[in-house]
């Protein structure tokens, strides 16, 4: 898909239902988000009592169906709300993000209507936090080469492996895993499961220690001879990997729109503080050194921006998306590191203090670019798809 096919007849105008929900994402976010981040981060401790009132508000399953117990709003009114978290706490985004679009995205994906109101439901409604099994140890990006299995014994199923860099491992109560069903069909031979803590054989590792993204819950998670009942199989047999490369294409949208808050954060932060820092008498903002880094800022960020919605409308639209996505994500989560660092930059020796939110931004955006995809395969999805459209 050309870009010109998406941008001729383009409406840049967000509709009445959008700006209510990124204004009061952004109000919520203020209020009760902004004031403790510094603390938070500092504690690594997870913020149950911000989840539960952003739970409250509809806002942990807001884009799937309201007989599931969502809102059924849009993507791009997703990818907004994102970006109204990430501005001031990263973690927090990818909190929702991840517990949204991967966990309960496959289960609104692949589930049977059984499985959507028994999971589904206390997952849109914030009731129970949701974890999403694919990355091993031994695997890394290439997610296909996993050792986790599943055996069919009777009316159970049996998983054995482990899981690495789970979101939520510890403190979520669903959780979609990968796992091999048939060893001799490659990455057909995949297929994804539903566990419930508690199972007999689930465990959760410590959580993880990181460089950023303090709050958000990491951890590993392992399956000895994990039974769980037949009908948790999710989606069709064998078919989990392919369902798993729809879940990411919309993952990274999510992501995408976090690395926007970043940039957006690092941009308006400098600009504050530029204009109350004075040198020689004059604010440091009028230093053409300075001024050119945050116009450098706002301009790649709006690029961002428009990347992530135009992936998200995309996705609105139900037309292919996964290049979109790519670029979108790869854009801008390489954008909100180098937003980050200009912005400790400007900021100077304040900005390697940890009293300024600008240093905690460069820690939590260089996830972004490992996370769901690294840069590198996104160069690699980006670049298939490339040469798929020039060579037809």
């Amino acid at each position: 898909m050309m870009i010109t096919d998406v941008a001729l007849g383009l409406n840049f105008d967000l509709t009445v239902d959008q700006k209510l929900i990124r204004d009061t994402v952004k109000d919520f976010v203020e209020q009760y988000v902004k004031p403790t981040v510094i603390e938070r981060d500092e504690t690594c401790k997870f913020p149950h009592d911000i989840v539960q009132k952003f739970a409250e508000m509809g806002f942990m399953g807001m884009v799937h169906p309201e007989e599931y117990g969502g809102s059924n709003v849009d993507y791009v009114s997703f990818a907004l709300a994102i970006e109204e978290i990430a501005r001031y706490d990263a973690s927090l985004a990818l909190t929702v993000a991840s517990h949204t679009s991967l966990c309960s995205g496959h289960i609104a994906l692949a589930g049977t209507h059984k499985q959507k109101v028994k999971f589904l439901t206390p997952l849109a409604k914030g009731e129970k936090l949701g974890g999403w099994g694919l990355t091993e140890p031994g695997s890394g990006s290439d997610a296909s080469n996993m050792k986790t299995t599943a055996v069919l014994d009777g009316d159970e199923w049996v998983l054995n492996g482990a899981k690495i860099f789970i979101t939520q491992g510890t403190v979520g109560d669903i959780f979609t895993v990968l796992a091999v069903t048939d060893r001799t069909k490659g990455t057909k031979g995949i297929s994804a499961f539903i566990v419930e803590k508690g199972t007999k054989g689930f465990s959760s590792g410590p959580k993880m220690r990181k460089l950023g993204m303090n709050t958000s819950d990491t951890s590993e998670i392992f399956f000895e001879d994990c039974r769980i009942p037949k009908e948790n199989l999710l989606g069709e047999l064998n078919y989990g990997f392919i369902d798993t490369m729809k879940i990411l294409d919309s993952g990274r949208i999510g992501i995408a729109a976090l690395g926007v808050g970043i940039a957006r954060g690092s941009m308006e932060e400098s600009i504050q503080y530029s204009n109350e820092r004075k040198q020689f008498g004059t604010a440091i903002y009028e230093n053409q050194a300075i001024k050119w880094k945050v116009v450098n800022m706002a301009v790649q960020t709006d690029a961002a921006r428009l990347l992530v919605l135009r992936a998200a409308w995309l996705k609105d639209q139900v037309r292919p998306y996964t290049k979109e996505a790519s670029m979108a994500k790869l854009f801008s989560s390489e954008l909100a590191t180098q937003a980050a660092l200009d912005a400790i930059q400007i900021h100077g020796g304040y900005g390697y203090t940890k009293e300024y939110h600008v240093e905690r931004f460069v820690r939590d955006a260089k996830l972004l670019e490992i996370g769901e995809g690294t840069s590198e395969v996104q160069r690699m999805v980006i670049g298939k798809l490339l040469q798929k459209e020039f060579t037809n």
